[in-house]
């Protein structure tokens, strides 16, 4: 085997309704492993950031699934087999059961990590 990761490796660092998020880092990068159910939006989580909208830059595959990406421009759909590049200035809604790898500069992903967190309790 080699030194791949699945699912059960990785720690969950976010669980709330409908979102899983599990996590590694390497090196400066956080990769991740996410499930969003069908109809989960990200606005809500975002509140507060500038324009309400994630400000990480996000490499990434979709696993499974269907994930419209919103941002100020407009919105582009991806579909399961689709490689990304997300752009600070974004929001997410899951058109669909969905399963992505995500690779976000660490710094980065930890203070969305932390405003996302803050959400949640309040």
């Amino acid at each position: 085997m080699g030194d791949g990761i699945t699912w059960d490796d990785l720690p969950t660092v976010l669980k709330g309704p409908g979102t899983e998020i599990r996590r590694t880092d390497h090196g400066d990068l956080a990769v991740c492993l996410l499930r969003l159910d069908q109809g989960v939006e990200t606005r809500p989580l975002f509140t507060g950031l500038p324009d309400d909208q994630c400000q990480c830059e996000h490499w990434g595959y979709i696993i499974s699934g269907t994930m419209r990406v919103h941002r100020s421009d407009g919105a582009t759909t991806y579909e399961a087999g689709e490689a990304y590049y997300w752009p600070p200035g974004h929001n997410l809604e899951a058109l669909t059961d969905s399963e992505y790898l995500e690779i976000t500069p660490a710094r980065d992903y930890d203070a969305l990590m932390q405003h996302v967190a803050r959400v949640m309790a309040s």
